[in-house]
């Protein structure tokens, strides 16, 4: 048998390949970041060439960091940043465009056009998700209105469409020399264009949309067998695909109906499992399927999205400059025993869950001369948990079930600061894992399950141990307070970007 799986988690700021032994155990890891393409406000891009480029490069560099063979491996799975849209030329992999980002604002007019008819709840009941610029449908539409010839290209069945998974997952298994050009449901159901019933493409949609339908990746379950590796991982089989949010909900293992976890990365996602129920939000959070293992039936989460959190401390690093490197803004937050009064909200591209404001834009609110960049840097970590304490309130709402605890991973787990006030904040403990990672996890679970290396989900469910938890300390009065002093400073984000 062999001893290990291995997962592709491409990120929206970085690429990596982990290796996880049966015990979900990491055995080696390695990482690169990518470049962050912005030619305008509110646009946001990736270069396909170079996420490639890296996948294979973190591809080597684990394997040679495991002392491992691809024959030491049973299976391999994706994981990715969701919505990412690219359309490439199926004969030469080259991309029509760069990559449109998860958070970009482009598309902000094709979605206020779609909503004419209809308001911005149009689809939600086929697809459970308000129109809105994160997904990606109208970014599909913008480079076929965009892109000279590509309408025509696409019509004639040249070039085609995927997410990020689908992009990887072509080129893994042979790209231009017979790539098998999949999705799973999870990441189908970011597109704005699959009908959660059917869990197929929706004809309707696609026509108002203007997309044509052979551009469009087979929809696959998210763990099964979808064909072998060339290449790099030559011989390997490519056996799970998971959207980011939902391999972290199978990483977490979120198995039963009223489990939920939070993934703290670029941005926030909280997922809860409502089990094979499907439960259409009205508190302004989506419906999406959790995962699909096998001929299983699809079991199905409430998400909570917020675009900004972890790349609000990259701000501070890359444009702001109060920080070199992003641990240290832990450092100066610790400074101070407060925020001084003041608040940040990151609506950088408008606000997500639960408020669906492409309108919004950040700010900065309660400034006076007291306050220096160590109530800023505290200030920016407090968002983080003021808009997770929002979303955990929607899912109260629509699920009926209050939340006893918060199973938490991402990379901004490991600042405490952070996490006790994530705590203080909710009024429920916070709960590590000891393998924090979780989205490879999920993806490597999904794969390593295919294939026979996991047989059930109770074997992987007894992998997850408790690394920490942070018990709330602050006072209900306190809490409440500084609560009501943050939903004042978000109202100050509406209304900002106007339709030009």
């Amino acid at each position: 048998m062999a001893k290990y799986v291995a997962a592709i988690d491409q990120g929206t700021t970085s690429t990596r390949c982990m290796i996880f032994d049966h015990s979900g155990g990491v055995i080696a890891v390695d990482q690169r970041e990518h470049e962050q393409i912005f030619p305008r406000p509110g646009w946001v891009e990736h270069n396909p060439a170079e996420i490639w480029d890296r996948t294979r490069s973190v591809v080597q560099g684990v394997l040679q960091k495991a002392n491992a063979a691809t024959s030491d491996l049973a299976a391999v799975g994706i994981t990715n940043q969701r919505e990412t849209t690219v359309v490439w030329n199926k004969k030469t992999g080259q991309a029509v465009y760069n990559a449109i980002v998860w958070q970009d604002t482009r598309t902000d007019q094709l979605v206020n056009q779609f909503a004419r008819d209809g308001g911005q709840d149009r689809f939600r009941q086929k697809v459970g998700l308000p129109l809105a610029t994160y997904f990606s449908g109208p970014k599909i539409r913008w480079i076929l209105d965009n892109v000279e010839g590509a309408r025509q290209a696409a019509e004639n069945g040249d070039i085609v469409f995927g997410n990020i998974d689908t992009f990887v997952a072509w080129w893994l298994t042979g790209g231009p020399d017979g790539g098998i050009h999949i999705t799973d449901v999870s990441n189908a159901s970011r597109t704005m264009l699959m009908s959660l019933e059917t869990q197929s493409w929706d004809d309707e949609i696609l026509q108002i949309m203007g997309i044509p339908r052979q551009m469009l990746p087979e929809i696959r379950p998210s763990s099964v067998v979808y064909g072998e590796c060339k290449g790099i991982l030559g011989g390997v089989a490519l056996a799970g695909i998971l959207g980011d949010q939902q391999a972290a909900t199978v990483g977490q293992t979120c198995y039963s109906a009223g489990e939920a976890k939070n993934t703290y990365g670029t941005g926030n996602f909280m997922l809860l499992n409502t089990g094979n129920d499907l439960i259409h939000s009205k508190s302004g959070l989506l419906t999406t399927p959790a995962y699909k293992f096998g001929d299983q039936p699809v079991v199905w989460a409430l998400e909570g999205s917020i675009a900004v959190t972890g790349s609000l401390v990259q701000w501070l690093r890359d444009n702001v400059g109060i920080i070199s490197a992003a641990p240290e803004v832990e450092d100066l937050a610790r400074k101070v025993d407060d925020n001084g009064g003041m608040y940040i909200v990151p609506a950088f591209s408008g606000l997500f869950a639960p408020y669906w404001r492409s309108d919004a834009r950040g700010v900065m609110v309660g400034l006076t001369r007291y306050i220096n960049k160590n109530h800023i840097a505290r200030a920016a970590l407090e968002a983080t948990a003021y808009q997770t304490r929002e979303v955990a309130e929607a899912m109260n709402k629509d699920s009926g079930v209050e939340l006893t605890s918060l199973k938490v991973d991402g990379g901004m787990v490991y600042n405490d600061l952070l996490m006790q006030f994530q705590a203080d904040i909710l009024g429920v403990p916070v709960v590590r894992p000891k393998v924090a990672e979780t989205t490879a996890l999920g993806a490597a679970y999904a794969a390593g399950l295919a294939t026979g290396y996991w047989k059930t989900t109770d074997e992987m469910r007894s992998n997850w141990q408790v690394d920490k938890t942070w018990e709330p300390k602050m006072s209900e009065d306190q809490r409440e307070e500084l609560y009501a002093g943050w939903k004042k400073a978000v109202t100050r984000t509406f209304d900002w970007a106007e339709d030009k």
